[in-house]
Order: structure tokens, then C-alpha cells, then sequence
């Protein structure tokens, strides 16, 4: 039996997660991480953990090193930048992430947030809530170009989405982008081309060192003056001062943002009070079906990775010696730590 410490906050004691958990023989802690949480309390609540199931949690090479029983980390989504990768494969920890778990609700969103940009949704419903009737009219999609920085199944998922809108779509991506698409849906093109071109920018790269602030004042100055910048990635890949400055004085014309460098958005971040950006509360990937889904497959990516056998691991068991002592069918075992 292991001891699992569960933080994604949607899941819950005596949920199906919980259940199927308590079935594979483990013991289940819950604290879900609702905002920032302090590195001390984290460790405190690693004590005697073999297993995580994370959302967010900022899982630093102190925490870890701090955690002596943790074996396998997931995160309970896609992104994994909160993990220190390195530094939990040094530890013989195995990460693992859900590639694709919610690129259909990321998806659905991005448009969402388009449309809502484009049609200045939120800004007429927010005036009427106020008692005015604002007439302020909105662009249509149809005939404009959509540009897309990565290429990951969420990107993929919003294709055929934006092209039943009558969009052009562009692509920036740094890895192959194989087949599986006709050529006229997709043009691959450099990121400088692609700024300059697309009416709408919509960011779904992962977050690195060379992605970091990928979006600062250069980039935004190659953007139209009328178009708008999109966000559902991570928030560090835009430089938030630079897009403020852009969208108050007329650089570009907006941005939808479902993701920040700090979460939740602090009471003095720039990006507030600038006419033009809204920002939601990290919710694209956040369906009824792809909780679901994501808690499910979770839980089952857990369960193999205590016994050695991850399905969706992000750091190489082969470079380092692991706490879990995977069944190996090629006959290699690897020592536990």
C-alpha cells in the first residue's frame, strides 16, 4: 500500500478517483491547492507520500529533495512546468503528465475566447450589467487568419474549428509536424511571418527556457494594430508588462488570456484596468468531460507508475536509478534508490 496525496482541487474524497485508488490498495490524502501555497506546508504534506497527483502544485528541487518516500509525481493535465523534471529524475522520481487530455476543451475554448474578443462579447455584457446599452460593433472571423504557435493536440483540435469559421490557418511550430492533416488546412510558416500576417495569435507552445517571454514588445510590434492575442498555454511565454503597454497604446488590438505568470492574477498586475485584455481564471482545459477524463486516466498513470510501469513518463529511467523498481518485459530492472 502506498500513501497518495491528491492537490488537483476538482477531485474529492469518495469520488471515482478516490474509489478506484482505495481499490488498487493505496491510502488516499486530499489537499486541494486553490491559489499559492507555501513550500514548507507542500513538504509537510509529502510526508510519507509515495505518490502525487498534482494540478499545479509547485513541485521545486527542495520540495522534492525534502519528500524521501515520493516515488512518482503526475500532474493531472498536460503542462508539467511546475515540476522540477530534472531535479526529480536525479531524486529517481518519475514524472508523469496526460498528453492530450483536454485538447478538445482547450480547443472549444480558444474559439470561445476568440469570438468573444472579436465580438467584444464581454465588453457589451459587462455594459449592459451596468446599465448602459453599448452598441459597439465586433469583426467577423470569416476570411481572417488565424495564427498558431505550436502544434500539440489541442493546436491540431482547433483547426477544423477555425476553419469552419472560414479561417486561414498558420502555424508555428518547432517540431515536425507530420502527417495526418491536408496541406491546404495548415501552412507552416516562421514565427516572424506568422505575426505579421494572422488577425488572431493564439499561443498553445509549451513553456521552456526559449519560449520563455517569447511574446515581448519585438513581437507585438509585428503583429496588425488590429489584432488580437490569444493565450492558453502557459503565462510566462508572454512578457505581461509589453502586452499591457501594446494593447493601451494601440499596438495591437487586444488579448485573451486564460493563463498569467502568477496565479490568480494579483491585485496589481498590469494587465488590469487596460481596455482590451480580458483574463480568465485558467479554466480552457476545464470541462465536466475532461475532468473526467483527466482524473481517470491520472489515477491509472499513478498506480503504474508505482509499480514501474508509466505510461506517459517525461523524465528517462535509463539515464538515472529510480525509487520504483519497474517489471521490466526486456529483463532490465532498475534499483530503487
Amino acid at each position: 500500500m502506498s500513501l497518495i496525496l491528491i492537490t488537483t482541487d476538482y477531485l474529492k474524497p469518495g469520488d471515482p478517483v478516490d474509489v478506484y485508488l482505495k481499490e488498487q490498495g493505496h491510502e488516499t490524502v486530499h489537499a486541494p491547492l486553490r491559489g499559492r501555497r507555501d513550500p514548507d506546508e507542500l513538504v509537510r504534506l509529502l510526508d510519507g507520500v509515495e505518490g502525487a497527483l498534482i494540478a499545479n502544485e509547485p513541485m521545486t528541487a527542495g520540495v522534492l529533495a525534502a519528500a524521501p518516500a515520493l516515488k512518482a509525481v503526475v500532474r493531472s493535465g498536460v503542462g508539467y512546468d511546475s515540476v522540477d523534471v530534472a531535479a526529480a529524475s536525479e531524486l529517481g522520481i518519475l514524472v508523469s503528465n496526460l498528453p492530450g487530455i483536454n485538447a478538445n476543451a482547450v480547443a472549444e475554448f480558444t474559439m470561445g475566447a476568440i469570438l468573444a474578443a472579436s465580438r467584444r462579447l464581454v465588453e457589451l455584457a459587462s455594459g449592459v450589467a451596468a446599465g448602459g446599452w453599448p452598441r459597439t460593433d465586433g469583426h467577423e472571423l470569416r476570411g481572417s487568419t488565424l495564427g498558431l504557435i505550436g502544434f500539440g493536440a489541442a493546436a491540431r483540435a482547433v483547426v477544423p474549428l477555425a476553419r469552419a469559421f472560414g479561417m486561414t490557418v498558420l502555424c508555428r511550430t518547432a517540431v515536425e509536424p507530420g502527417p495526418g492533416l491536408p496541406a491546404t488546412d495548415v501552412e507552416f510558416v516562421d514565427l516572424g511571418t506568422l505575426l505579421t500576417r494572422s488577425d488572431v495569435v493564439s499561443i498553445h507552445t509549451a513553456l521552456t527556457p526559449a519560449t520563455r517571454h517569447l511574446i515581448d514588445a519585438g513581437a507585438l510590434r509585428l503583429m496588425k494594430p488590429g489584432a488580437l492575442l490569444v493565450n492558453t498555454a502557459r503565462g510566462a511565454i508572454v512578457d505581461e508588462n509589453a502586452l499591457a503597454a501594446a494593447v493601451r497604446d494601440g499596438v495591437i488590438a487586444g488579448a485573451a488570456l486564460d493563463v498569467c505568470e502568477v496565479e490568480p492574477l494579483p491585485a496589481d498586475s498590469v494587465l488590469r484596468g487596460v481596455q482590451g485584455i480580458t483574463v480568465y481564471s485558467h479554466m480552457a482545459g476545464q470541462t465536466v468531460e475532461a475532468r473526467a477524463a483527466a482524473g481517470r486516466e491520472a489515477a491509472v498513470e499513478l498506480v503504474n507508475a508505482l509499480s514501474g510501469r508509466p505510461a506517459f513518463r517525461v523524465n528517462d529511467p535509463s539515464a538515472h536509478r529510480f525509487r520504483v523498481t519497474p517489471d521490466d518485459p526486456a529483463g532490465r530492472t532498475r534499483a530503487a534508490r
